[in-house]
């Protein structure tokens, strides 16, 4: 029969989100149906918005949320009504090319719900597959993903996405180890949860790159070590500087910028490893010296998603949280209602927050 519920939704490009009534199908076989509790709000929901990811509006925005489950269709046996579970945008086949090569990481063909949920008879495209600005929302059994109910719907909805990008970019990309030493270039949610993730593998410096004054003393919260004013001060310079001249073993660009990217390029110590979690868009370029690129050895690399694993990573970086080892609370900046994306926008914009979190 289906259910209508509360949803966001993006209606065309550059329009101001609108809070409508959408229908949610029954879920099918391997689909699965999630109220949801808490839902952050991602600098991707803009990239929807704005028309930047692709043009098949409307959108049914929200992706980096928890939640319970309220129903199953046929065929789902990894997770069952009243689970808790943090929703993700990596629903592994286990049959492409990557999976059957052991890289599930990298799946190539991550499954997402057959049916579709619709406003006024059209179909929506949920942001990530997931779309949960929404009272429920209808996803593959695959994205979601149990944990321990003990922990915060505000603070568990992050890793489903920023949180697990930048943790991901340290310690499953640029395989972050003990003694290691690390720069982040941005200091926003995703560059603060590397900042974390690097603390979390035992680096012994990390240093954070910014060009706001707060973000940096956020970065030093999250376990940065020194921190660098970009707008007065030369990043690579200091940070050879803080690193007898070498450079660091890891340097990680989460801005998605090309200068910045250069700056964490030469920033790096040889055979250290470049990792860029931050977003460019499609018009960016970058121009190295392939001398230098040889040269200077190790890896570039880029990060999807921090190369997670869901059902491996969920359960164990909430586990870490409940020890309070993992302070996925000072991620959270505000909550939020669902009337109150568009504002939480612009304040993402202006840099003012880490994250905005729905609550429902």
């Amino acid at each position: 029969m289906g259910q209508k519920v509360r949803a966001v939704i993006a209606k065309a490009k550059g329009e101001p989100v609108s809070l409508e009534v959408i229908e949610v199908p029954d879920p099918g076989p391997g689909e699965v149906l999630v109220e949801i509790q808490a839902c952050g709000v991602c600098h991707t929901d803009l990239h929807y918005r704005e028309g930047a990811i692709s043009d098949e509006f409307p959108f049914l925005l929200g992706h980096e949320a928890a939640g319970i489950v309220e129903s199953i269709g046929e065929e789902v046996s990894n997770v069952a009504p009243g689970d808790f579970v943090v929703l993700n945008w990596r629903a592994v086949c286990g049959e492409c090319r990557s999976c059957k090569r052991g890289r599930p990481w990298y799946c190539f063909a991550t499954r997402n719900a057959s049916q579709k949920m619709t406003w006024e008879g059209v179909k929506l495209s949920p942001a990530l597959g997931i779309g949960a600005f929404a009272e429920k929302t209808l996803i593959a059994a695959g994205q979601a993903t149990k944990v321990d109910p003990a922990a915060s719907p505000a603070a568990a909805g992050l890793i489903g996405c920023g949180v697990m990008a930048g943790l991901g970019a340290a310690m499953n990309t640029g395989r972050v180890s003990r003694g290691d030493s690390v720069a982040v270039f941005g200091c926003g949610g995703v560059g603060n949860a590397a900042i974390a993730g690097s603390k979390l593998a035992g680096a012994h410096k990390i240093i954070g790159v910014d060009i706001d004054a707060k973000k940096l003393d956020l970065a030093r919260e999250f376990g940065a070590t020194h921190t660098v004013d970009s707008s007065q001060e030369n990043p690579v310079n200091v940070i050879r500087s803080l690193t007898n001249g070498n450079g660091v073993d890891v340097a990680i660009e989460a801005v998605g910028r090309p200068e910045t990217y250069e700056q964490a390029f030469y920033a790096r110590d040889h055979a250290g490893t470049v990792v860029l979690v931050g977003v460019p868009n499609p018009e960016m370029q970058i121009d190295l010296p392939l001398l230098e690129i040889f040269g200077r050895g190790g890896s570039l690399k880029s990060s999807w998603y921090g190369d997670c694993l869901p059902e491996r990573d969920f359960p164990m970086l909430i586990d870490l949280y409940l020890q309070g080892r993992l302070d996925l609370d000072r991620f959270v900046s505000e909550t939020i209602g669902l009337t109150e994306i568009e504002e939480a926008f612009h304040r993402m914009e202006r840099g003012e927050v880490i994250r905005s979190v729905v609550l429902l």
